[in-house]
């Protein structure tokens, strides 16, 4: 199996946590006596071990994790798992990820998200002979949903999503409502910061519980808070930190990771290492 390499770099991180905190090359100099000169070149990617663990704190960030993302030391372990498959596409200059869940005896399944194409995920579902009854949408943005209408085509498949984010065709749920796939429960949890209502859908009754988190965590960091970076931390803590440490993550770009993995490595949550 083909090693999935991480959605962000180490500059991707410091960039979102900037942003996010409103901290300025000249606000983070002035605080941490690293040259304005020092944070632009560890903008553009150019690792300065020292400048980059005096700079971390500052914007809330774990220097280990910080750095282990720079040297690219650190990736999480390869999920094989029945019942769950990660599909990757293209978008742009990027890739997108979408899921496949069913149970393995009834062999009812769902699609959460698209990506942009779901000719890979149609060809397993046909080889296993799945009855894809649902699509659950994570977040809106575009590259997530651009193949909803081709899996609408699979037969009769109900998509929902929340009804604060609402989509095109699809039924609206309220948070914290539940849903089934043959015998596995899924459960639904508001991670909302990288979009208006973000939703993190737990799946329970395969041999390890999954989290499917849309952009709300990537392995060793996160979407970021396109509209609230705090809501998006304080949401990510709440509802996908507290879950079991065996936790599969399945996020909306990259690999898949764990609940265990992402206290230990993520950058964005010094707190819980």
């Amino acid at each position: 199996m083909a090693i999935i390499p991480l959605e962000d770099n180490f500059e991707d991180v410091l960039g979102k946590a900037m942003r996010g905190t409103g901290m300025s090359r000249e606000i983070l100099s002035s605080l941490t006596e690293v040259s304005e000169d020092d944070i632009a070149k560890l903008e553009e990617g150019e690792l300065l071990e020292e400048p980059l663990r005096r700079i971390a704190a500052s914007l809330g960030l774990d220097a280990d994790s910080l750095v282990e993302r720079a040297q690219g030391s650190w990736q999480p372990e390869t999920v094989e798992m029945e019942g769950l498959r990660q599909f990757i596409t293209p978008h742009k200059d990027y890739t997108v990820a979408s899921y496949l869940v069913w149970d393995p005896d009834s062999m009812e399944a769902a699609m959460f998200d698209t990506g942009t194409n779901v000719d890979d995920a149609y060809s397993l579902v046909q080889a296993l002979g799945l009855n894809v009854t649902q699509l659950f949408l994570t977040h809106t943005h575009s590259d997530h949903i651009k193949a909803a209408s081709k899996i609408k085509r699979w037969g009769k498949v109900a998509a929902h999503t929340l009804g604060k984010e609402p989509a095109p065709n699809a039924e609206r749920f309220l948070e914290g409502q539940e849903f089934r796939i043959g015998a596995l429960k899924v459960s639904t949890r508001l991670t909302w910061g990288h979009s208006p209502a973000s939703v993190t859908y737990v799946v329970e009754g395969l041999d390890r519980p999954v989290a499917i988190v849309g952009d709300a965590i990537f392995a060793q960091s996160m979407g970021g808070g396109v509209v609230s970076y705090q809501a998006a931390l304080e949401t990510n803590r709440k509802e996908i930190f507290t879950l079991a440490d065996d936790t599969i993550i399945c996020p909306g770009h990259g690999p898949m990771t764990s609940v265990a993995e992402e206290k230990a490595h993520n950058p964005f949550f010094p707190e819980l290492k």
